[in-house]
């Protein structure tokens, strides 16, 4: 085996490519993957049997008391089964396949009791995917498992032919393993050329049995995704979940930067100016020269106080964005950058204040990395439309290595985009340069 270095092309660090001097087709037999999924296979059989006879047996039962009101509750009863089975399934395809599935939306009771347990059972679309699959996956598993083992067992036996077919004239009386026999012809393998040939086509079974098993597996492996695991409106409502907790902890976060902002910067400054005109009044008669001073002071002080609450409503959200757009918002960000800011901005129309000003925060806080982190002495900025996606791009010439995954700035932007169902892409290699595509959704502003 041997060992290359080359570039992720994503983050542009190194990473290890293992490249193998034996084949792939040729170390497939002996790899820990093939066993796993064969092992997958032969297990699949007696538990596919248990699954099967569970459900039909659960299932007939309940229908046959409906007539009284036991079905139901056996009905409820095997279906809850079938959940607990189709756990053990995942766990099964998780260990042995790989297959990483997550676990389906959980019972939804509005109520508690035993009655509120039956109902979420039996409304649960979990709860029939599960007997679907436990009736279902018997017959595959029996042909998987028929498939499987004859051609292991005929492939390593056919292929370990020369070591054992002395047994035959030995003790079974032949000269060797038949091929053909009736009444009157009898064809053995029993010459130096046949056990060659035997040995050969035992070889073609031993390497391509793993590819069988392989595929059969991938049969599996959808059966388990599609009726075991969640389903795309559950994972939808699981991750619009999680995108509103990311959503109200930024909003969170925001207040929090704002109201310290305030606290440490305008308010401050506003004390201590009450303060100073407070002295200034008592001298005024006493010192004027000095009253006079203090109050310049005092004036020095709010034009400083106006301008920082200038720039914390401009973090928040310019009146210029408001007024004139993304283009003119996004050139007075780049006015204000470094280095030498390029603004291309072509847009058919203004996108909904949400959008925009994500945008716009966006681009702000990407310049204000090169500005702090970059050392690159240019910037681009493009924004444009692709159908119903706000595509925002910025390029620098710096020394790279930025990435989304180091917990800095970046991994913020990645998670307040992916909120509204946006994607943060960034192209960074050692030495440069780096390239950040952002895209939102797009959506018109409402009139």
């Amino acid at each position: 085996m041997a060992t290359d270095y080359g570039y992720d092309s994503g983050l542009g660090f190194p990473e290890t490519v293992r490249r193998h001097r034996v084949p792939a087709g040729l170390r497939a037999p002996f790899e820990g993957r093939t066993w796993r999924e064969f092992g997958y296979v032969l297990l699949s059989l007696p538990i596919s049997v248990l699954m099967f006879t569970y459900a039909i047996t659960m299932i007939s039962l309940g229908a046959g008391l409906l007539v009284t009101f036991l079905g139901i509750p056996v009905f409820a009863a095997g279906l809850a089964g079938c959940r607990g089975l189709g756990a053990l399934e995942r766990a099964r395809a998780r260990g042995l396949l790989g297959l990483d599935v997550g676990d389906p939306e959980p019972l939804r009771m509005r109520k508690s009791g035993f009655m509120a347990w039956i109902g979420a059972v039996l409304k649960s679309g979990t709860s029939w995917r599960t007997l679907l699959y436990s009736v279902l996956h018997l017959p595959w598993a029996l042909f998987s498992f028929v498939v499987s083992v004859n051609f292991w067992v005929y492939g390593w036996a056919l292929l370990t032919y020369p070591l054992w077919f002395w047994v035959f004239p030995a003790y079974v009386g032949q000269d060797g393993l038949q091929l053909y026999g009736d009444q009157t012809h009898h064809i053995y393998l029993d010459n130096p050329f046949e056990i060659g040939v035997t040995a050969l086509v035992g070889l073609l079974f031993t390497l391509a049995t793993p590819w069988i098993v392989r595929a059969l597996t991938t049969v599996d492996r959808v059966m388990v995704h599609g009726l075991l695991g969640p389903t795309r409106l559950s994972a939808r409502v699981v991750e619009l979940e999680s995108d509103r907790g990311v959503v109200v902890d930024t909003a969170a976060a925001d207040l929090r930067r704002i109201e310290r902002d305030l606290h440490d910067g305008a308010q401050a400054r506003l004390v201590a100016l009450a303060m100073d005109l407070g002295l200034a009044k008592e001298k005024l008669t006493e010192d004027p020269a000095a009253a006079a001073r203090m109050v310049d002071e005092a004036h020095g002080e709010v034009k400083t106080a106006l301008q920082e609450l200038r720039d914390l409503a401009r973090g928040i959200h310019p009146a210029v964005l408001t007024d004139r757009g993304l283009d003119a918002a996004l050139s007075a960000v780049a006015s204000r950058c470094t280095v030498p800011v390029q603004v291309e901005v072509d847009l058919p129309a203004r996108p909904a204040p949400a959008i925009e000003g994500i945008a716009y925060f966006t681009v702000s806080e990407l310049l204000q990395n090169i500005s702090k982190h970059s050392r690159a002495t240019f910037a681009a900025v493009d924004v444009w439309r692709v159908e119903n996606r706000l595509m925002l791009q910025v390029v620098d010439n710096g020394v790279g290595g930025a990435e989304v995954s180091s917990g800095t700035g970046l991994t913020g932007l990645a998670e307040r985009l992916d909120a509204v169902d946006g994607i943060l892409v960034v192209d960074s290699p050692a030495g440069g340069p780096t390239r950040v595509t952002a895209e939102l959704p797009w959506r018109s502003e409402r009139v």
